[in-house]
């Protein structure tokens, strides 16, 4: 990981062709990253509806590829453990009942001792560190992810910098949080605004006649960017370059594949087209010109007794015109004498010029009867 992501503040804001590549580059490879976010103050009680939804949301909600971050918080962010980062040891979820059973083994239980939920304090920690695990990917060149937050807690999300005790009274006394233009509120306000954030609730009734929230905030895809006046007029940015690094090689599979699709779609309407043959007889000026219609995989007869078919001399065919696809052949039957190209056909041979074309089919005195045919295709 490289260490300067872990370093990131908020950036320049991106334009809507930007959002759209990110969060396409995050669909290409799949996963999320959830934080299950609990409140361990008694406030909570943290019930059997509680625990009920919330292994809803880990059965049916988590996909496979899910990396689960559990971030515990009162007055702290993980007070019982606040050496470990939960950022740092994500679960990643597969989908398998082991990884439910690991995720239920890490969700922690409230506590009579544990007070004054610091809930500006758990955002700011949780949203940025939610920002670095992107900015790092980002950094390192690798698919960024969509993420969420399953909140579970009493506290008021997503309220304005320096939190007063009429909007939630447990907020610490000595927390900088309280003051509106401390560093930590400034930085908190910051990432809020910056980043893309959707929240939901569902609120929950304690067995005590008390009420939570269940709230889901969901972040759409994103980075920091930072974009930086160069020599010569020009500017440095780095979102542009990254999502041509992620996606040049499958735009370039989806346009060989719309070619692909698109070139089939044409040579199917090219199937579904009937032919248009003109028929002339060369040395009979009496007989008028012919026309037909020729679809895929029909035929036209040379002389006999069937209904579509070219004048020729006698009583017996002497082959038939066969559509294959774009392709049109010339069938001989053995009891007739058909020549193409002055040649006489004694098996089945592919008409090489469409445009125009001659066959003879000579009489029993082995005169010619030549005709000229033109297809329009």
């Amino acid at each position: 990981m490289i260490v300067n992501c872990l370093n990131v503040t908020p950036g320049d804001p991106l334009n809507s062709w930007q959002k759209a590549g990110l969060n396409l580059v995050s669909h290409l490879q799949g996963g999320r990253d959830v934080v299950l976010a609990f409140d361990l103050t008694g406030s909570v009680n943290f019930n059997d509806e509680g625990i009920t939804r919330s292994r809803q949301i880990i059965e049916d909600s988590l996909q496979s590829g899910d990396k689960v971050y559990v971030v515990p918080f009162a007055s702290d962010v993980n007070p019982l453990n606040a050496s470990n980062n939960p950022f740092l040891t994500p679960l990643e979820f597969t989908g398998k009942s082991e990884n439910i059973s690991r995720i239920f083994a890490l969700l922690p239980k409230t506590s009579s001792t544990l007070q004054n939920t610091d809930i500006h304090k758990a955002e700011a920690f949780i949203y940025k560190g939610l920002a670095q695990r992107n900015q790092c990917r980002f950094a390192e060149n690798e698919a960024i992810k969509p993420q969420s937050i399953v909140w579970i807690t009493d506290a008021p999300l997503l309220t304005p910098k320096g939190i007063l005790s009429n909007v939630w009274p447990e907020t610490p006394k000595n927390s900088p949080f309280r003051q509106v233009d401390s560093p930590e509120s400034r930085d908190r306000s910051k990432w809020i605004e910056a980043l893309p954030l959707k929240k939901r609730s569902q609120t929950i009734t304690t067995n005590d006649n008390k009420s939570y929230e269940l709230s889901i905030v969901d972040i759409e895809p994103t980075v920091q960017e930072f974009c930086t006046p160069a020599p010569g007029g020009k500017q440095i940015c780095s979102v542009n370059s990254y999502l041509f690094n992620q996606l040049w090689l499958p735009i370039l599979l989806l346009g060989l594949g719309i070619t692909g699709v698109g070139f089939l779609f044409c040579y199917w309407l090219s199937l579904q087209r009937p032919w248009k043959l003109s028929i002339e007889y060369v040395k009979d000026d009496d007989q008028d010109k012919e026309k037909f219609m020729l679809k895929n995989q029909r035929k036209i007869y040379l002389g006999g007794e069937a209904n579509t078919k070219i004048d020729c001399p006698g009583s017996e065919s002497r082959g038939y015109l066969e559509r294959k696809g774009n392709q049109l052949y010339l069938v001989p039957n053995q009891q007739g004498m058909v020549y193409y190209n002055n040649k006489v056909i004694i098996k089945p041979v592919k008409i090489e010029s469409l445009k125009r074309f001659m066959l003879n089919c000579p009489d029993a005195q082995e005169r010619d009867f030549e005709i000229v045919v033109k297809v329009t295709n």
